[in-house]
């Protein structure tokens, strides 16, 4: 089994969905205090409310999911899921009927 196999299976995708009210100023508030701490913290976004994140190792997924729930808003419905590299490879993405490449995960630097 090469090196290469190996990492698809332990580098992971954190993804975090969400539907948040938006009615009130303070729901305002509080959903763009919530995409600005994924945003900060290294998500990218997939769609309007599903945030991406890449991870070298479970351990680390498990640091930012925990960063996620600490910074979860009072209302609203939210989702975290982790996926390996090698799921997430086979996801297909369509836009307007086309096919889509899958996102290439972004070069980070981590410092120990």
């Amino acid at each position: 089994m090469s090196l290469q196999r190996l990492n698809q299976y332990r580098v992971m995708w954190v993804m975090v969905f969400f539907d948040l009210p938006t009615e009130t100023k303070a729901d305002t508030r509080n959903y763009r205090r919530f995409v600005d701490v994924l945003e900060k913290d290294g998500f990218t976004r997939f769609q309007f409310s599903i945030f991406l994140r890449h991870c070298p190792s479970m351990e680390n997924a498990q640091v930012h999911m925990k960063r996620v729930k600490i910074n979860l808003p009072p209302k609203g419905k939210v989702g975290i899921i982790r996926v390996t590299d090698k799921q997430f490879g086979m996801m297909e993405v369509f836009i307007s009927a086309k096919a889509e490449k899958i996102p290439e995960p972004v070069q980070q630097l981590e410092l120990f």
